[in-house]
């Protein structure tokens, strides 16, 4: 027995014995041999699991598959988008912005691109990459997240059918659905749907779309960084878009240049160099033609006409518009309300907000309170950070900091002062806005309260050329060429003379320029002592000089002469509602209503030679396929359109001559140069509404400023100095190349010692003189009064 206190003998250890030659080989070989079994043995699980599925679906569910009438008959979701007349996409209106493109036209390039990242064997394959399923299979063993081995042909069918669930079942029927895919449609069909269907962020849907948003250009146009940068999308949207996160989409798309090239898509130096390409970037909110009141006309017009279905079908729509034209007279509105705005008085800054006390705390502080004053195109928003009268640091959305100095400061000198009342002086924290002059300085200025119309028409077909319906269509929708009801105030006055000219007046009709007194028992109201805007009278005058100077007192007594009631129905010819006429006298002065719109058509009545021709918008409508829905052409002059007789729209147009020769709009053939010009200035009482309109024979237009809340726009604006300068620039730019036209006397007329008569009237049958009577203003002297009559008797 065994004493358990002893210590217990020690046994001898036997030497290790070394393992035969070969031993570790043999492992080595039986661990490769078990991990190749393995992975095949998984794969070829994988596969019968496959096939015994595909063989289970294919007897059970293959026949409740969807019929493939969605692909068949494709049609997808296409926006209505509208274009000028030289091609220029002017605006687009739908959930899902999409251009569908014919496979035959999607570039090689781009489909390169696709197949190079989503599907390399593609045409290969019947709708299930097997060697894609084996790939997949060996990358999942032993990973904790698997790789999908989706084909095109596969996702079109998730895209059109299934859910983005990740189960068995939705996987299952994933195969079965492309199976039955392949069977119906050709290769080329199927990549077409893909390639116009996709998702690719921005609310763009296909490729066509997504070129134009990202990059502002069409599909055909598209470079291989382009379109890699673009392949790169489908598999996140919001993971790889280039706007929202730079870094992580440059990464996929330097990866699918390469992929690109290693299945010989592209070569080594075309790859180098599109690693090197620095791709250029849309604004998402860019709108270089700034013709969103056009575009919305459109809309509406097209939406009245299809409903719904105008944002899906894809509708392309033509307008008259040109883009030149428009952005024209949109930058001719702008400058002109600015110009106006410089001379109020600064109403103070927008707003104020605290600056943080660390410097580099800053630039996110201006960023986040500028977030509820976005930019309005040239007219900046900013934080200021540094004031006093001399100079100013503003901070600009952009992050870039901006000293203004000079004459920069003018228009905020009230604002600068010490003594500023604290609601709007400009101190540190306060957000104002500026914009760059054109000599590139920068200016504060503010946002403007006053707003405007433009609007121009060819008078031969009506077609709308340009149109401008405010100063902003961000910051105000209402559409005031088409929707404001204004007083058009002296702009009004041809058409009362017009009426005369029926009457037996000429241009050489003597009428007194003398004071005029209506007392209540007269106007029905209340007594009324009408001025002239200058507040002088002259005495007798020619009638042509006194529509150059635009009299008050002639006016009403020529239609005082001719009567309200026939002027009221006269003024019909040329588009107007009587109803918004009152046949008073105040009409001679422009005291009813009318808009841009109709000021233009009316005249162009006297452009034409008589004719009056309807706006006109649209010329096209086409669908998604290019099916013509809607052509509309200038209808050719008619007796239909016949709004008065030519001599008295020549009669008229000699008289608008003089007004732009040596009256109230002298400036526009002292700046234009060129004698076919014709028009009217127009300032209401009160300064409330100023207008210019104009035209030269091929080109009609008019330009209205005002406050939506009628007040005065200030004692010495004038439709000459507010209205008139912004018509002058735009004209600057649309008759460039246009060749002067000058008037031609129609049949009828005969011109006598320099001026014009109705062959039936001359000089000695139709009115020469109205007025003559009344009392003389005093401050004319006898021995004027003696030339303006003997200036009566001669006709001179």
């Amino acid at each position: 027995m065994t004493d358990p206190d002893s210590t217990p003998a020690k046994l001898p250890v036997p030497a290790p014995r070394r393992p035969p030659a070969g031993h570790w080989a043999a492992r080595a070989a039986r661990s490769l041999l078990r991990a190749v079994l393995t992975i095949a043995g998984g794969v070829l699980a994988l596969l019968l699991g496959v096939a015994i599925c595909a063989a289970i679906g294919l007897a059970v569910a293959y026949p409740n598959m969807p019929e493939l009438s969605a692909l068949t008959d494709y049609r997808p979701k296409l926006p209505l988008r509208v274009f000028s007349s030289d091609g220029v996409l002017l605006g687009e209106y739908g959930e899902e912005r999409r251009q569908f493109v014919p496979i035959g036209q999607i570039p090689k390039v781009m489909r390169d691109a696709v197949l190079a990242i989503e599907d390399a064997r593609f045409y290969h394959h019947g709708g299930v990459d097997y060697l894609g399923v084996i790939r997949a299979g060996m990358a999942n063993v032993g990973e904790a997240r698997s790789q999908g081995a989706s084909t095109i042909t596969m996702q079109v069918a998730r895209n059109f059918y299934l859910s983005t669930e990740k189960t068995f079942t939705r996987k299952l029927y994933e195969i079965l659905l492309a199976l039955k895919i392949e069977a119906q449609l050709s290769k080329d069909q199927i990549l077409e749907l893909y390639m116009n269907q996709i998702y690719l962020g921005q609310r763009a849907y296909g490729f066509a779309s997504a070129s134009e948003i990202y990059f502002g250009k069409p599909l055909k146009d598209i470079t291989i960084g382009e379109a890699a940068m673009l392949a790169g999308l489908p598999k996140a949207p919001s993971s790889y878009n280039p706007i929202a996160n730079p870094k992580r989409a440059k990464q996929r798309q330097q990866y699918i240049i390469d992929r690109m090239f290693e299945n010989g898509f592209i070569t080594e130096d075309e790859r180098k160099a599109a690693h090197a390409q620095v791709l250029q970037y849309r604004a998402p909110t860019e709108s270089p033609i700034h013709a969103e009141y056009v575009a919305e006309m459109a809309r509406q017009l097209v939406f009245a006409q299809y409903g719904d279905e105008a944002y899906t079908r894809g509708l392309n729509v033509t307008v008259t518009v040109d883009s030149t034209d428009q952005l024209a007279a949109y930058h001719a509105l702008r400058r002109g309300i600015m110009d106006f705005e410089r001379r109020q008085q600064f109403r103070g800054p927008e707003g104020y907000v605290d600056l943080p006390d660390d410097p580099k705390a800053i630039d996110a502080r201006v960023a986040e309170a500028l977030a509820d004053h976005p930019d309005n195109d040239d007219l900046k928003a900013a934080v200021v950070l540094e004031a006093s009268p001399r100079k100013v640091l503003i901070a600009l959305q952009s992050g870039d900091t901006v000293t203004v100095t000079g004459d920069g400061l003018k228009p905020v000198t009230s604002g600068l002062s010490p003594k500023a009342d604290p609601k709007v002086q400009i101190r540190p924290g306060a957000i104002v806005r500026a914009m760059k002059t054109d000599k590139g300085d920068w200016t504060l200025t503010q946002q403007p309260e006053v707003e405007g119309a433009f609007v121009s028409t060819e008078p031969a077909t009506g077609a709308i050329r340009a149109l401008v319906g405010g100063f902003d269509y961000g910051k105000n929708k209402f559409n005031h060429v088409m929707q404001a009801w204004r007083q058009p105030g002296s702009s009004f006055k041809p058409f009362i003379y017009s009426s005369a000219i029926e009457k037996g007046f000429n241009g050489a009709t003597v009428v007194n320029d003398a004071p005029l007194f209506f007392d209540a028992g007269t106007t029905g109201s209340q007594p009324w002592e009408p001025k002239n805007y200058d507040g002088k009278f002259e005495g007798p005058m020619k009638l042509r000089d006194a529509l150059a100077k635009s009299k008050n007192m002639v006016s009403i007594r020529i239609l005082q002469s001719v009567g309200p009631a026939y002027a009221q129905q006269w003024i019909s010819r040329f588009g107007f509602d009587p109803e918004r006429h009152p046949p008073y006298l105040t009409m001679a002065l422009g005291s009813g209503s009318v808009t841009p719109i109709q000021m233009s058509t009316a005249y162009g009545v006297f452009a034409t030679g008589g004719y009056r021709v309807n706006p006109m918008l649209i010329t096209k409508v086409i669908d998604a396929r290019g099916k013509v829905l809607l052509e509309e052409a200038p209808k050719p002059f008619n007796d239909s359109m016949r709004a008065i007789e030519p001599r008295n729209a020549f009669m008229i147009e000699s008289l608008l001559n003089t007004v732009t020769l040596r009256g109230t709009a002298a400036a526009a053939q002292r700046v234009l140069k060129r004698p076919d010009l014709y028009g009217k200035t127009g300032t209401t009482n009160d300064s409330l509404d100023a207008w210019f309109c104009g035209f030269q024979p091929s080109l009609a237009a008019v330009v209205w400023i005002g406050y939506d809340n009628p007040r005065k726009l200030g004692d010495r604006e004038t439709g000459g100095g507010l209205a008139l300068p912004v018509w002058i620039e735009y004209m600057q730019t649309a008759l460039k190349d246009v060749p002067q036209q000058p008037l031609e006397a129609p049949a009828g007329v005969s011109n006598i010692n320099g001026e014009w008569y109705y062959d039936e009237f001359g000089p000695a049958n139709g009115v020469s003189g109205l007025g003559l009577d009344d009392k003389m203003p005093q401050q004319t002297t006898d021995d004027e009064k003696k030339s303006i009559l003997d200036l009566f008797k001669t006709g001179n």
